[in-house]
């Protein structure tokens, strides 16, 4: 076995370098032979092993202690020259340091072994579900429950709180309700995706609100004052003469939440109705109508 100077290594005098002076010493050598600058030298990453080996024992107080006992009895006052011994395949440490620093080569195998076992926490997967809510339920908010099989067979039940302007297919996070965690990581969380339902009243495209206004024929082409139900207020409505089947009239500000201050609009799409049952007089004045009426409305099409 061939002794390793490691103060030669380090291109220090001798066992007096100060703890300073060996920090020092240690950068200057590994920065000159470092294997990412010294690609074309095919020696610099042995060198660069011994000099991270010598530094390894020289900046530890106690193994410092016990190298300088060693030095003084193979160095002396006659120091040798620096010669490399063997070192195993992949290996970070040459067989001097193995056999004379061997607690520590243990110990700092057991902590790179430790490191590696070491598990990190994984947090549980998410579960996603998702529930209807009507229109008005969205627009107000409300409180819902849902009831889920839970991983263990057992059906849970959970209270969610839709909050005031939902969007249509938000989620709602409930914190630490879905799968566990491994290796000590959190729960993951549910998932719950609303689903905002139409209804006979009203349709819901982004923030604008879509209904309905039904008029009858005479409405529609005398023209009239109606009252027309909105979400949250009635606001009343002048219908022009002659206004057509499929004519939309927008009632600005009186649609749903836009998330901030700001509503979309009320769109009112008008339905001419024609009563199926009508009395004996009033069939009489529709007949009469249709003698004295030139309007043809196939003619214009």
């Amino acid at each position: 076995m061939i002794f390793k100077d490691y103060y030669k290594i380090l291109d220090l005098n001798g066992s007096g370098a100060t703890p300073e002076e060996i920090k020092q010493a240690y950068r200057e050598q590994a920065k000159k032979y470092h294997p990412d600058i010294n690609t074309t030298n095919e020696l610099a990453e042995e060198r660069f092993k011994d000099i991270s080996e010598a530094y390894k024992v020289l900046s530890a107080p106690a193994s410092k202690r016990k190298y300088d006992r060693m030095w003084n009895t193979h160095v002396g006052k006659k120091r040798k020259n620096y010669e490399e011994s063997k070192r195993e395949k992949d290996s970070i440490f040459s067989d001097f340091f193995q056999m004379f620093f061997g607690d520590m080569i243990t110990t700092e195998k057991q902590n790179m072994k430790k490191e590696k076992n070491k598990k990190v926490p994984i947090k549980g997967e998410n579960i996603e579900t998702g529930i209807n809510v009507s229109i008005q339920e969205a627009f107000y908010g409300a409180e819902k429950k849902i009831t889920l099989r839970t991983l263990n067979g057992k059906m849970k039940t959970f209270t969610i709180k839709i909050p005031t302007g939902i969007r249509n297919a938000e989620k709602i996070r409930l914190m630490g309700q879905g799968k566990p965690g491994e290796n000590g990581g959190k729960p993951g969380d549910l998932l719950i995706k609303i689903n905002i339902q139409n209804d006979k009243n009203y349709k819901l495209e982004g923030i604008e609100l879509y209904t309905n206004l039904y008029l009858t024929p005479w409405e529609a082409a005398l023209g009239t004052k109606i009252d027309l139900n909105a979400i949250d207020d009635t606001v009343s409505l002048y219908i022009p003469q002659g206004v057509q089947s499929g004519e939309k009239i927008r009632i600005c500000g009186k649609g749903y939440h836009d998330g901030q201050t700001r509503r979309g609009d009320l769109i009112a799409e008008v339905q001419i109705m024609v009563p199926k049952e009508m009395e004996q007089k009033e069939k009489q004045l529709f007949e009469e109508l249709q003698k004295i009426s030139k309007y043809n409305p196939r003619k214009d099409t």
